[in-house]
């Protein structure tokens, strides 16, 4: 288990921190598998209730560790890769999620948050998809379910563009449920996780399965759908030669 990724049960609450805040939180293969382990190992366990997913230091997170996935590149026809198992995690959890973000939420920082329940965002944050920067394609299905959440034009800007959005146009199409300030997001996070926990524990669940439905099945699909692409991207030249022009321009 990295220590990037703290995991901690706080009564009925599973809290998943991201704890590498000198890196403003860019995920590596290791803490990928840590967070899908955890997520994997509360679907079957009545004693938890809530899920929190959260972030350590200035940001949210920054997205993918670049250079760590790079190095641990998917090989051809591979669909247990850490990342992979995450996101199909998070497609079939059956236990209420909440993440609490801040700061820069990047790449997968935002999609991930398209499979949470609820999403409180301090002022402030940032949103941003640049998969299209990186010579990649989307994923986490949030082709699929972005332009269902925001309409496809809006999706396009976020993920044929790739600009950033805020926390007010987040919240105005539906991935922000909760705004709270810098200063106040512990304290709202606590606030929504305490009113979860008071609710009887078979009705939340089962109105968090009736909330998802069957569109797990969907979703899955479309996922399946951008791996492939995904995987075929990182082996392309484009994807590298963007790559490369990222971390030059990165070292200036």
């Amino acid at each position: 288990m990295t220590t990037h990724v703290l995991v901690e049960r706080r009564g009925a609450q599973l809290r998943i921190l991201l704890n590498r805040p000198e890196r403003r939180n860019a995920i590596t293969v290791a803490m990928y598998a840590a967070m899908a382990d955890a997520v994997a190992s509360a679907q079957d366990d009545e004693s938890i209730r809530v899920i929190t997913l959260e972030g350590a230091g200035v940001d949210f997170t920054g997205g993918n560790d670049l250079a760590d996935f790079m190095a641990e590149m998917p090989q051809d026809g591979q669909t247990d890769i850490p990342v992979w198992r995450l996101l199909k995690a998070l497609a079939t959890n059956r236990v209420p999620l909440v993440a609490a973000v801040h700061g820069n939420a990047i790449g997968i920082g935002t999609t991930m948050l398209f499979h949470c329940d609820l999403v409180v965002a301090a002022d402030g944050t940032r949103f941003k998809m640049p998969f299209t920067e990186l010579g990649l394609v989307p994923e986490a299905a949030s082709s699929l379910i972005l332009p269902r959440m925001a309409g496809r034009q809006l999706a396009a800007k976020y993920l044929l563009l790739g600009e950033a959005f805020g926390v007010e146009e987040a919240e105005r199409f539906g991935l922000v449920t909760h705004r709270a300030s810098a200063e106040t997001l512990d304290e709202t996070l606590a606030a929504v996780v305490q009113t979860l926990l008071a609710r009887p524990p078979q009705a939340l669940r089962l109105t968090q399965r009736l909330l998802r439905g069957t569109a797990h099945d969907e979703v899955l699909e479309r996922m399946d759908w951008e791996n492939g692409h995904f995987s075929e991207r990182l082996t392309s030249d484009e994807v590298r030669q963007q790559i490369m022009a990222f971390f030059a321009a990165r070292g200036r």
